[in-house]
């Protein structure tokens, strides 16, 4: 396993820098240092590594979160208002609905079918889109009307969104029948998490504030406690109307933190910053490992046709969000481009239909690999090429 490790970060960083100097996103080199030392290139990566990738590239998103949430500044949230509430879940139904019109003539699927890879392939990847949000906010870009913040809010809540959409198209899939009450999950799961996760947060402010410790110590009693957030989503049973997302707590945690005291939030995202350094490599190093070439190479033109069809429909809803804004032109359309990377929820969940033994299983899982191929490149180059043009500093 030691040898794995150093392999994912040597060669996750050695490929992200040359991408870096190429003036590629650092992302694209480290994904394919994963497709290249994974089980279907080289198969460098020993198997205990790669039977623990879902809980390592958790915990990059958690670290990822955390940080999300001790930047996120409420007031700023606050003055986005409505449209910040239609990105949770607006786009994502629109993919899905595009998804339903176009896969069955394309694919001959059925519309359960269809519905099962639209859920897979409709959310929005935090581990692209949250760290340039980051770096925008650092640098001032887009923050006085609110652009990361926006996008954000709206990209931590639509992986929930999403996931209970999918839980619920997999039952009917497999079972015939559409469990309405499952759509409870959805709420329960936004309104639980954010509570959870903002009790522990005031918990935590306390505590520091009561307590001399280094900004170090802190950032690890956090980390501890994120994990026991996340940890405590798999005690409430798959099915019925309760829910709880961990990774709303852990977002929900830092933003309680933050309004606490937004100097101990400072640096704690510091902190949060270096442990991002390494975490980063991690995750989309795994991500790429978990990309299966054989089913992409089969996949051809018409899956890859498909994708960027239903991202469309994204935009589009996108574009619906954002109507009756004061945003600019430019502004919508980079609001449309940072919501379209897909990475870690398709990785998470899209070989789930095929070990569920669905007749689509195969299919879903091959547009889940192109989608992470065709859009997390194609997402943060187009943010990293038009941040600094179309948005005001």
């Amino acid at each position: 396993m030691l040898s794995s490790l150093a392999l994912i970060f040597l060669c996750g960083t050695a490929l992200g820098e040359l991408c870096g100097k190429l003036r590629l996103p650092r992302l694209v080199g480290m994904i394919l240092a994963g497709i290249l030392i994974g089980p279907h290139v080289l198969d460098l990566l020993n198997p205990s590594v790669l039977a623990i990738s879902s809980d390592l590239r958790r915990i990059a998103l958690i670290i990822i979160l955390t940080r999300a949430g001790l930047n996120l500044d409420l007031a700023d949230l606050k003055k986005v208002g409505r449209p910040a509430v239609l990105m949770c879940f607006v786009p994502a139904c629109c993919e899905i609905g595009g998804m339903l019109l176009l896969a069955p003539p394309l694919l001959h699927l059925s519309l359960s079918e269809a519905a099962v890879m639209g859920a897979v392939i409709a959310a929005v990847s935090p581990a692209v889109v949250v760290p340039k949000m980051l770096r925008l906010m650092d640098e001032g870009l887009g923050v006085k009307k609110g652009v990361p913040q926006l996008i954000l809010a709206g990209a931590s809540v639509d992986d929930v969104f999403v996931i209970v959409l999918f839980a619920s198209f997999t039952g009917l899939l497999a079972g015939g029948s559409f469990d309405a009450v499952g759509l409870l999950r959805i709420p329960t799961s936004i309104l639980l998490g954010v509570a959870a996760g903002w009790l522990c947060g005031e918990g935590l402010a306390r505590f520091f504030g009561k307590t001399k410790r280094n900004a170090t110590v802190k950032a690890l009693l956090l980390l501890s406690v994120s994990f026991l957030l996340v940890s405590a989503e798999e005690l409430l049973p798959a099915q019925g109307a309760v829910g709880f997302s961990g990774l709303l707590a852990v977002m929900g945690m830092g933003l309680a933190l933050r309004r606490r005291s937004s100097t101990e939030a400072a640096q704690l995202a510091g902190q949060y910053a270096k442990l991002w350094n390494g975490a980063e490599t991690v995750l989309f190093v795994l991500v790429g490992a978990a990309v299966n070439l054989p089913y992409a190479r089969g996949a051809g033109f018409i899956m890859l046709l498909l994708i960027g069809g239903v991202l469309v429909f994204r935009m589009v809803g996108v574009w619906l969000c954002l109507l009756g804004t004061k945003l600019s032109v430019k502004e919508r359309l980079f609001c449309m481009i940072a919501y379209t990377p897909k990475a870690t929820v398709q990785a998470a969940i899209g070989a789930v239909p095929l070990s569920m033994g669905l007749a689509c299983g195969e299919t879903v899982l091959t547009a889940a690999v192109i989608a992470i191929l065709f859009t997390a490149p194609l997402g943060a180059l187009g943010m990293e090429a038009t941040s600094r043009k179309w948005l005001q500093k």
